[in-house]
């Protein structure tokens, strides 16, 4: 197998994996929806592979959880929730904050992006809990709306901070000394 190909294959692996520990029980909006983001557009180059990559585990994870552990709420299969759109629409701005916050990957960088990632998956999928009509449509409404969601804003930096750190190590320290064995030109 080239390098390369095992390369995207690994991490394509990882951001999986990352989206499967969403079966793990845990505390709502901890979760590695930010992190999978982040780490696609940082290691999967910047033309969409990695956003295609981690929207594809999400919709798995999604369709898994919706229609085998979620099912006392649904009558029959369900392939995307009410609210999904703002959740896949906080992806596509997570990763592209991503691309610009991680050309170089620094901690302190990661921090920053794990950070912006929280803030927009909090707005974006708050504001899509407003428009669904879950709160009177005016301006009241949405601030009760964000205020309501703030006890698990800290669950989502949370999430955010802790798989972030776990991929980005993971590929870091881990796969990028053994699995994916980088080639030194000879002078």
């Amino acid at each position: 197998m080239q390098d390369n190909t095992k390369k995207i294959l690994i991490l394509s692996l990882i951001i999986v994996g990352a989206a499967l520990t969403r079966l793990i029980p845990h505390p709502m909006n901890f979760a590695p929806l930010g992190a999978m983001a982040l780490f696609g557009s940082a290691y999967l180059g910047r033309k969409g592979l990695g956003l295609l990559v981690t929207m594809l585990s999400w919709m798995l994870s999604d369709l898994v959880l919706n229609n085998l552990v979620y099912t006392a709420q649904s009558s029959g299969f369900v392939l995307f929730t009410e609210g999904s759109v703002f959740i896949y629409g906080s992806i596509v701005l997570i990763y592209l904050l991503g691309t610009g916050v991680l050309k170089k990957v620094t901690a302190p960088r990661m921090l920053v992006g794990s950070l912006g990632a929280s803030i927009i998956f909090f707005l974006l999928s708050n504001f899509g809990v407003w428009v669904q009509g879950y709160y009177p449509m005016d301006t009241a409404g949405l601030i009760a709306c964000y205020t309501a969601a703030i006890p698990f804003f800290k669950f989502t930096i949370a999430g955010d901070l802790f798989y972030s750190g776990i991929l980005f190590l993971l590929y870091e320290r881990i796969l990028r000394t053994s699995l994916i064995p980088v080639k030194v030109k000879k002078k």
